[in-house]
């Protein structure tokens, strides 16, 4: 039984081949998670409790604020684990459902950054039909065929990835079930899956990163138009901290899959995935609260409140 159970077992490598590393990052991810959490908490309930913030630009960043904490919570507990102590081992159900959250999370944030350029790109290029175009209905939806897409993902990749023969491998070279890390361990060919995983990621990552820049090259157009310079202002902060978050998270994505699978570094996979698991969720507050007025406003009205 303790043979069979061992099989269903992956060891998670992570870091171990450094354990004076393992230490320090325990801290630091540590830290850095409680700030993720806190951060998307309290983006989703200013969102929530100011009225003013009752729009489908707050409405959108609300559910990528719930998306990242579940895209976060999905890995960085595993992590936190394996960090503090000798057991790397993850149950062959535990790796799947993390691998199954993981791209699904993955691909929804994708296609939710792509609807909110295409909010913004109404708000400025359409003003005068942005009620009419970003119904609350419509808002919904488009939420809904975010989450779909990712669902989506999920089901094609996760049971393909999970399935590969893999001769009795169980270490797996990295902190998470990730899918690169998952496909290398096969002992069998699998030109077919990169293929398959290269032509998904060019429709999940590429095709609306493409809607994402051609939505600001006319955003951009249109700002240049805009003869208040308090005006311009105020449309280059609110659609700066959306290219912000953009270029965080597409620059990662592209770089680890949009690659031969052999290529990349397996230290440089570990960090980046690090980076957009973690880092990247953690400034996306920061990002939306440093450089929008709306929101530091919110934010000082219901702490005052709550003082008085």
């Amino acid at each position: 039984m303790s043979n069979k159970s061992s099989l269903e077992q992956f060891i998670l490598l992570g870091f171990s081949d450094r354990p004076w590393l393992e230490h320090i990052l325990f801290i630091i991810v540590l830290i850095f998670y409680l700030i993720t959490l806190i951060g998307n908490i309290i983006i989703i309930l200013v969102s929530q409790l100011d009225t003013r913030l009752h729009t489908p630009m707050y409405f959108f960043l609300t559910n990528l604020s719930f998306l990242d904490l579940c895209f976060t919570t999905s890995s960085i507990p595993q992590l936190l684990f394996n960090l503090g102590g000798h057991n790397k081992s993850i149950s062959f159900l535990g790796c799947a459902i993390q691998l199954f959250m993981f791209l699904g999370l993955g691909g929804t944030e994708c296609i939710l950054l792509a609807v909110m350029a295409y909010d913004r790109f109404t708000a400025i290029c359409k003003p005068l039909h942005y009620t009419v175009i970003m119904h609350p209905q419509i808002c919904v939806q488009l939420v809904a065929v975010s989450w779909g897409v990712g669902l989506l993902n999920s089901l094609v990749m996760s049971p393909i990835t999970m399935k590969l023969p893999r001769c009795g491998r169980r270490q797996v070279k990295h902190f998470l079930c990730e899918m690169p890390a998952l496909i290398k361990m096969a002992c069998v060919d699998t030109v077919a899956i990169e293929s398959t995983v290269f032509i998904l990621s060019v429709i999940i990552v590429l095709v609306p990163l493409s809607l994402i820049l051609v939505s600001y090259g006319f955003i951009t157009q249109t700002v240049l138009r805009i003869k208040s310079a308090a005006g311009r202002k105020k449309a280059f902060n609110t659609c700066g901290s959306h290219l912000s978050v953009v270029s965080l998270f597409y620059g990662n994505i592209i770089y680890i899959y949009m690659q031969p699978g052999n290529n990349s570094s397996q230290d440089q996979g570990k960090f980046l995935t690090l980076f957009y698991n973690l880092v990247t969720p953690m400034l996306n507050p920061l990002i939306y609260t440093l450089r929008n007025k709306e929101v530091k406003s919110a934010l000082k009205k219901l702490f005052w409140k709550k003082s008085g």
